[in-house]
């Protein structure tokens, strides 16, 4: 049984199978199986890596501003981050006095809208 497989090397792709002979109908078989393989393989190289930034966690931060009072803060992040007023407060005083603080967690994604809404009211926002 005699098999000859052409083997390219494509940049950035790796080994590319282009092209074989074979003497047998078996051997047929398997560089057909061969070619299918590799294609596959360079078609998953060829897809466009998805985006890291969309599934890293991220931090939803809040900045400190001069214009906006503790309690127009507190009650917006009740409304719009969900917390309990509690936790809004102690946010609140972090950003007062540290300058920011990480008001929520979460994938890009789900945080755009919230820190859409939090500019929306004035506040300053940003997603690390």
């Amino acid at each position: 049984m005699y098999l000859q497989v052409v083997w390219v090397i494509k940049k950035d792709l790796g080994p590319v199978l282009t092209g074989c002979s074979a003497y047998q109908e078996v051997s047929i078989s398997f560089c057909n199986f061969a070619q299918n393989f590799l294609r596959m393989d360079t078609e998953l190289l060829e897809q466009p890596a998805v985006k890291k930034q969309h599934l890293q966690t991220r931090n939803l931060i809040l900045h400190n501003d001069d214009v906006n009072s503790f309690d127009f803060v507190i009650e917006t992040l009740v409304d719009i981050c969900h917390h309990n007023p509690l936790q809004a407060e102690q946010c609140a005083f972090i950003v007062h006095h540290k300058g920011k603080c990480a008001v929520k967690t979460g994938g890009y994604d789900a945080l755009k809208p919230v820190c859409e809404a939090l500019l929306n009211k004035g506040l300053t926002a940003t997603i690390d």
